[in-house]
């Protein structure tokens, strides 16, 4: 199958949600002709720090919010994923809702594997969230699921032929110090398609806040761990066309046969 991913990286202001989905439709335009189009962790937002500020912007998985993407979504005709803050009566949840090109929410994914401060503002999810789509099956991750191989590795088991990833990674100077960076965060991507056989769509928030910058980077890695098209810093918006039935995709899933080589008596 041929498609075209994007992703679109935009540094959003906490609260500002009218001007953020502003923001959003403006770069999912710059993203035309393709056939999905991924949003980072908390792009309808911004991120916020403490559960005070997540509940003055969080929206119900079918609110406002949804409405709003969904049309986006239907108006450019394309698959649309995006970071919400979801509201679950007094729950919270750091989220990533999926809608088709005619608008319908097909999934909302709740991120499973929260970051430090994160567990005092959200609920994490029950479980993972792999979603049958005309482009293929995608399996929904936010930011730090990426750095447990085997819940992507799950995702892939369970028919994901897609991973997308929404995601605010961040840092400051002592992180920095110590190398997490953008070829850091890239290399994550890289390494889950490669070691998954499938492509990996990572989107990430830029700009800063709350004492910390967004690392950026947004990253579609093809399933080799090839970079396909990346992103630095600021904002903007990565395209690359994914084809998983062509000649040199056909002769690596042959040679490459990772998760088929797997010694479950040893580790399993």
């Amino acid at each position: 199958m041929s498609l075209t991913v994007a992703c679109a990286q935009v540094a959003p202001e906490l609260g500002a949600v009218s001007a953020n989905l502003d923001a959003m439709a403006a770069l999912a335009r710059e993203a035309a002709g393709a056939d999905l189009v991924v949003f980072p962790e908390c792009a309808v937002t911004g991120y916020p720090f403490s559960r005070a500020s997540a509940l003055e912007v969080a929206s119900p998985a079918d609110g406002p919010v949804a409405e709003a993407l969904g049309s986006l979504a239907a108006s450019l005709g394309v698959h649309l994923a995006a970071g919400v803050i979801e509201s679950a009566g007094a729950q919270l949840y750091d989220a990533l809702s999926l809608f088709g090109p005619d608008g319908a929410r097909l999934a909302t994914y709740r991120k499973a594997h929260l970051f430090s401060t994160e567990r005092s503002v959200y609920q994490p999810g029950a479980g993972p969230v792999v979603v049958p789509t005309a482009l293929g099956t995608l399996g929904l991750t936010i930011c730090y699921d990426l750095i447990f191989p085997e819940y992507v590795r799950a995702l892939a088991d369970a028919g994901a032929t897609l991973i997308v990833n929404a995601t605010n990674w961040i840092t400051d100077d002592w992180q920095s110090g110590m190398g997490w960076d953008g070829s850091m965060v890239r290399s994550l991507a890289r390494v889950r398609a490669l070691e998954n056989g499938v492509p990996v769509v990572m989107s990430c928030l830029a700009g800063s806040g709350g004492g910390f910058t967004s690392v950026g980077h947004s990253t579609i890695a093809g399933p080799s761990g090839r970079v396909l098209a990346a992103w630095d810093a600021g904002e903007g918006v990565a395209v690359a066309d994914l084809d998983t039935d062509d000649a040199d995709a056909r002769r690596w899933s042959e040679l490459a046969t990772y998760r088929a080589d797997r010694r479950l008596d040893l580790y399993g």
